[in-house]
């Protein structure tokens, strides 16, 4: 249980950092042509394969928000959480569906092009705007302290400011290459992250097994897990009562039961997957049959996180409770850290290079989302009209730099308080403040012709504020129980309504906001999409997968409900 890395952990590490950038150097230098097209800067465009696309989307998704994060909400609230995977992967099968033919069949490069394209240019600088606050203040900040924290830990102490240092350097290393170099070193990171990461839920499930006298086999802690802790297999959280204990409550706050599945974790997974410049940037740039076939692939590879990212975080806890875990610091997100403790040498050090995966990979990708959305919808448009190609790029290198200075700046004494809010239900929570007014712009913007700019301005401030108001003002003003919602202790003094109830009310009365205002305009607004019904039309092998899927998830949904 030694938490310092050998010899032969530095060398395994070493061994793949030098492999991730020098495979990043050679696509490098095989596009060194195109070095000053921005098109093949920031979108790689008809460069990358489908597998090159699902692994780069599942790499970038899967971060230290969910390694440490995710592990943490598995040790507090057990397989529940695995819903925002496993949903998500039916949400990547609604976006490659019907989301990415209206993208690619009206050219749409960037979500702020989206936005002008189909409203107007008010509404793309707002949320352009909106954007480059949320994935430099929220994001990259959160990735890099998460991140920086859990390897500082493995390590012993004592290099956390030196590690945020090294994470963010090894991430500009990559992205200063473009989308084509982010987009092929992720599927080296995928593999890493995948691999590392299941071999330390192995690990942790034999650890178990043997701490508790019954072998030492993974399948035999796998039983450990639902003998000791059987609330932590069921998907469905129960809605407290008069007798609920807070412990109970702060769970239902996190994850409310079945009113989740209403609105909130829809609205969470289908703005993240389907309206967002950092996800969608990698499909934007290929054909329509590779970049279903990507986005359908990464889906496939969701199924599979849970194993990953939340098994070990239920391990953390049940050895925790029985006095197997007296390393554990920093309570949940502690809990991934802790595990890898157990790990022998060599192996420490393959998890650690998977952490790095992990954590590098989205770093890159959000800061190339950054230099897109600030070069393409907000430089080259309002700073500096005309810009050639090779400015543009200058400019987009140069926004990549600047956006993790800030970043470093803002995560090196913590100034956001992420650790005090614990690092998943911290990106989760603030990125919902405006996911539903995002979301009800994008929807009616894509399949309402009668949707007007300005019901889409209205609609994205009002998302805002009703995302304001109900989680931070409405029991306060309105009462702890209304028809509309119930608000709970919080064990800090306060009452909360728990925040997948409030975006799907913020999403709900956007959503009528927005049609009543559309109503009164023309009956076809002369800016809206000309869809296609065969648009939407999959090849065979296309649902064959999206069945696949299905039946995974509706499987697994029966046996742990």
């Amino acid at each position: 249980m030694n938490r310092s890395l050998t010899t032969t952990d530095y060398v395994v590490f070493i061994i793949y950092f030098l492999i991730v950038s020098g495979y990043g150097y050679y696509v490098y230098r095989k596009r060194k042509k195109d070095e000053h097209d921005a098109k093949a800067f920031f979108l790689a465009e008809g460069t990358l394969t489908w597998w090159a696309i699902g692994a780069s989307l599942i790499a970038s998704n899967i971060s230290a928000e969910q390694f440490i994060g995710m592990s943490g909400e598995g040790f507090f609230l057990g397989i529940a959480v695995a819903a925002y995977e496993w949903i998500a992967a039916i949400a990547l099968i609604i976006v490659a569906v019907w989301f990415i033919p209206v993208y690619l069949k009206n050219k749409i490069y960037t979500m702020p092009q989206f936005l002008k394209t189909r409203y107007n240019e008010s509404v793309a600088l707002i949320m352009a705007v909106f954007w480059l606050f949320l994935y430099v203040f929220v994001n990259l900040t959160s990735i890099l302290y998460l991140g920086a924290v859990a390897i500082n830990g493995l390590m012993g102490g004592g290099y956390l400011h030196l590690i945020m240092v090294g994470l963010a350097v090894f991430a500009l290393v990559i992205s200063l290459g473009g989308m084509k170099v982010v987009a092929y070193t992720d599927v080296i990171q995928v593999a890493v992250l995948i691999f590392g990461g299941l071999v330390t839920t192995y690990i942790a499930l034999s650890v178990v097994a043997e701490k508790f006298g019954v072998g030492n086999s993974a399948l035999a802690g796998f039983n450990v897990l639902l003998e000791r802790a059987p609330e932590h297999f069921r998907m469905i959280i129960p809605k407290p009562d008069a007798s609920s204990s807070q412990h109970e409550i702060s769970k239902y706050l996190t994850f409310p039961g079945l009113a989740s599945y209403l609105a909130g974790i829809w609205i969470i997974n289908l703005n993240y997957w389907g309206c967002n410049q950092y996800i969608t940037q990698r499909a934007l740039g290929a054909d329509l049959h590779t970049a279903r076939t990507g986005i359908l692939f990464a889906g496939f590879l969701k199924l599979l996180m849970p194993l990953i990212v939340m098994l070990p975080g239920i391990a953390a806890y049940v050895l925790y409770q029985g006095g197997h875990l007296p390393q554990l610091i920093g309570g949940k997100d502690g809990a991934y850290s802790a595990v890898l403790t157990f790990l022998p040498t060599g192996l420490k050090g393959l998890s650690v290079a998977a952490l790095t995966a992990a954590i590098v990979a989205s770093l890159a990708g959000k800061v190339n989302s950054i230099s897109t959305i600030f070069t393409l919808d907000v430089y080259s448009k309002y700073l500096s009209k005309g810009s050639g190609e090779k400015n543009l790029v200058v400019t987009g290198r140069l926004t990549v730099v600047a956006g993790m200075i800030l970043a470093v700046l803002f995560t090196w004494d913590d100034l956001l308080g992420i650790g005090g809010e614990g690092g998943f239900t911290f990106i989760q929570k603030y990125t919902g403040f405006i996911s539903p007014g995002v979301f009800a712009m994008f929807i009616l913007g894509m399949f309402w012709k009668r949707t007007t700019g300005n019901a889409a301005i209205a609609g994205v401030l009002a998302g805002f504020l009703f995302s304001v108001f109900f989680n931070e003002l409405a029991p306060s003003m309105l009462g702890k129980e209304t028809f509309l919602y119930t608000a709970y202790p919080n064990g800090a003094g306060g009452f909360e309504i728990p925040f997948h109830i409030c975006m799907g009310l913020s999403f709900l009365f956007t959503m009528i906001i927005m049609v009543g205002m559309s109503l009164a305009g023309p009956k076809v607004n002369p800016k809206a999409f000309e869809l296609d019904p065969e648009m939407f039309r999959v090849k065979k092998s296309t649902s064959v997968l999206i069945l696949v899927t299905i039946l995974i998830i509706a499987a697994l949904y029966v046996r742990f409900w």
